[in-house]
């Protein structure tokens, strides 16, 4: 997933309430899903150009995958409740990125049809890892090192959600699993000729691949373009995104982020693509203020 860093043992969130009640969860799906059903009407013309998504991703049934997907979620926040890291409905970092979310879902349909009938969630898992991510079908977990760590304001942690939304509406995920399976299996070019069956069959034993998964640098790009105008349309100020990625760089020796992969845009080259493309979103920004 993006951010990536190297494990760090998670941490404790002491008490009885670490054991949150289903209920309070389900109720934000429920107002998540209201809000982007009342919210938005109608499409919405995009600021930013990130062309087509990639239609290798076909290969893989989407809905396959983003089942995989609610399984590794629905473990991954086992173990985290497990060890009392998974933060408790009331934990007031967690009702800030919920309150964020619900700000920002509205405006994901515009990139992705399907989002529309997403089961949204948001958690916090106690970690010191400067790390979040969003599965297929908007699961979405942060770790407390990235909030804590960079100190991030509400400007630049909606930034952070709106680019791993993006990875999700993008399909990047489904996209790069294809590629590796099709690759995998010898199948490259031809594997159309062999219909979705050989390929999207093995997208149901694929979510534990989605915690490690890489992304290229184009799908960076497009993430953060996405995420930046996303986060615009929820009244959160675009010029965050730039502070965000020198916060990156500083909290990795200016590197460019946690655990930064070569495939990546280095630090500078992402901050001059967001700087190019804030006075795109500004509008857009000032008309959600307004509103």
């Amino acid at each position: 997933m993006c951010w990536i860093c190297d494990a760090k043992t998670p941490g404790t969130f002491n008490g009885p309430s670490s054991h949150s009640p289903w209920a309070p969860r389900r109720a934000f799906l429920l107002a998540a899903g209201a809000a982007a059903t009342t919210l938005v009407t109608s499409p919405v013309l995009a600021q930013v150009d990130v062309g087509k998504s990639s239609a290798m991703r076909n290969l893989v049934p989407a809905e396959a995958l983003e089942g995989s997907a609610r399984q590794q979620y629905v473990q991954v926040l086992a173990q985290a409740r497990a060890k009392g890291a998974l933060a408790p409905d009331n934990h007031p970092q967690l009702k800030r990125l919920r309150a964020m979310a619900a700000k920002l879902i509205p405006y994901t349909r515009q990139w992705n049809s399907r989002a529309a009938g997403w089961q949204w969630e948001v958690n916090l898992i106690g970690s010191p890892q400067i790390n979040a991510w969003c599965m297929p079908g908007g699961k979405i977990a942060f770790y407390t090192g990235i909030l804590d760590q960079l100190k991030l304001t509400d400007d630049e942690a909606a930034m952070i959600m709106g680019h791993e939304m993006a990875h999700a509406l993008r399909e990047h995920a489904r996209a790069r699993l294809a590629k590796s399976q099709a690759t995998d299996m010898g199948l490259r070019l031809g594997a159309q000729l062999l219909g979705l069956g050989q390929v999207g069959d093995l997208a149901a034993g694929l979510g534990s691949q989605l915690l490690t998964l890489k992304y290229s640098r184009d799908d960076e790009t497009e993430a953060d373009l996405v995420g930046l105008e996303i986060a615009a349309r929820g009244a959160y100020q675009p010029e965050a995104s730039v502070n965000l990625w020198k916060k990156m760089m500083a909290a990795n020796g200016g590197s460019g982020g946690p655990g930064f992969l070569s495939t990546h845009p280095a630090g500078p080259e992402r901050i001059k693509q967001l700087e190019a493309n804030v006075p795109k979103v500004q509008t857009l920004y000032q008309q959600a203020r307004r509103g």
